[in-house]
Order: C-alpha cells, then structure tokens, then sequence
C-alpha cells in the first residue's frame, strides 16, 4: 500500500452468487483526498463503500484500510479499524425517539466502555463535545430535541455531527442526499466538503447527483456495471462520458 493512501482497492471483485457486483476494481484513496463516486443504480457504489468501511469482503482481490488488509484482519483488529471510519448512510441510522444528543453521542461507543454508554443514556457525557459538534452543522440548538421531531435535512446534520465527536480519519458516505431535496443536498455536500478540507480527513462519498461531484469534488470516480469507466479531475471529465456512464439507465426507465 502507498505510504499516503487511505484506501486500496487491488482487484477487488465482490459476487453475490451468479451476480458481480464489482469486476477486479483497482482504485486508491490518498488521506486527504476529497472523491466523489458516481453511476447509475447498481453501477457498485455501495459495494465499494462497503468493502471500505469493512462491512463487505471482497470475492477477490484485496481491500486495504487504512493500512490494514480487512480480510486478514482479526474481528478485533478490524472493529479498531472500524472505529476509525465515520460513516453516514442515506438512512441516516439514527433512534428517532432519543434526544439528539444521544445521537450524536452514539459517534463515541466505539470509545467508551459499556458502563459509560448506558450511563450516558441517563445523564448525557461529555456535552460539550456534543454541543461543538452541534454548532459545527449548523444546528447548535437542537442539543435537547427529539430526534424525529427534525426535518430530514437536520438529521442528516446530526449523523454527521455524530461523526464529527468520532474523530476519524475518515469519512465514508454513501448516497448521503439522496431522500432529501436538491437546496438541503447541496448544502449538506458543502458541509462534509468545508469539514473535510479543514480537518484533512479523507471523504469519500457516492453520489447519484452528477452536478454536486463536480461542482464539489477535486475527483470523481465514475462506475458502470462493476467497472470503473472514469478517474480523475471535474475538469477532465467530458459530458460524452457523463451521457455514457448512465446510458443503460436512460434506457431502462424510458427517459
């Protein structure tokens, strides 16, 4: 692995039984590289967040994360691996019945022993860690709020402040503004952009919104069928490839 890469991708294929999902992807993430990953649906987007983030092991091929080879890792090496990856999913994955607090505290069970966590669920720890967080995305007054009484564009802004209370070396997101509406995507990209850009943690994110990779990204990465059909900088990336990339599924849905 590269002395500067985050994470390594050497022929990584992923098959789930007759269906591959990826076919032999080669890509590297430098740390502090800010990369976008787009393509139509089914193009393998999630499958490459999730052989990033550990959750998925590759058929064949090697996934290298942060240094360390993932399938060879042991189950405690990779959950110490793991902690070091913040992660936001389309879902957001947040209890909607708890207080945002708990939420964003929910970024640091990865630190604190089981006694802490149920503790903190009683009388919330560490506040003000939860609170900077808090004011970071925007929504410094929503320490006390029921989660579900937030709109979708705050609690993805509380599934990033979790992250942030994390600390990782990494963030990995995977079609983070996909249920929310245009203005509030485009503001939540910003933000992961700003926070990685004045932190230098990695972001790697997989978009269905072609206009916010390359308005925002220094690289896009875009998949089809498993494959990678381009690299590299906005600037070098032509509307023929971009036409190409979802042709297949122009076609599929008539449009």
């Amino acid at each position: 692995m590269s002395t500067d890469a985050a994470f390594e991708l050497a022929g990584a294929v992923v098959q789930y039984g007759p269906v591959r999902a990826l076919s032999g992807i080669d890509l590297t993430i430098r740390s502090g590289e800010r990369v976008a990953i787009i393509g139509p649906s089914g193009a393998g987007k999630s499958s490459v967040i999730g052989l990033l983030n550990g959750t998925l092991m590759p058929s064949r091929g090697s996934v290298l994360v942060l240094g360390i080879d993932t399938a060879a890792a042991s189950a405690r090496r990779l959950r110490q691996v793991q902690s070091r990856l913040g992660t936001i999913h389309q879902q957001f994955d947040l209890v909607e019945q708890l207080r945002v607090v708990h939420n964003v505290n929910a970024g640091k069970l990865g630190r604190w022993p089981l006694w802490k966590a149920v503790l903190s669920l009683l009388r919330p720890r560490e506040l003000h860690d939860a609170r900077l967080a808090l004011h970071r995305v925007g929504i410094g007054d929503k320490l006390y709020a029921r989660t579900g009484d937030l709109s979708g564009g705050e609690q993805q802004r509380v599934a990033i402040a979790r992250v942030l209370v994390q600390r990782p070396s990494a963030i990995l997101a995977d079609e983070p503004i996909a249920s929310l509406d245009p203005a509030r995507g485009r503001d939540i990209i910003g933000l992961m952009h700003e926070i990685s850009q004045e932190s230098g943690i990695t972001l790697l994110v997989s978009l269905h919104d072609v206009e916010a990779a390359l308005d925002r990204f220094e690289r896009v990465v875009g998949l089809r069928r498993g494959r990678i059909a381009f690299d590299g900088p906005p600037h070098r990336i032509h509307s023929e490839q971009i036409e190409e990339l979802y042709a297949l599924e122009s076609k599929q849905t008539g449009a």
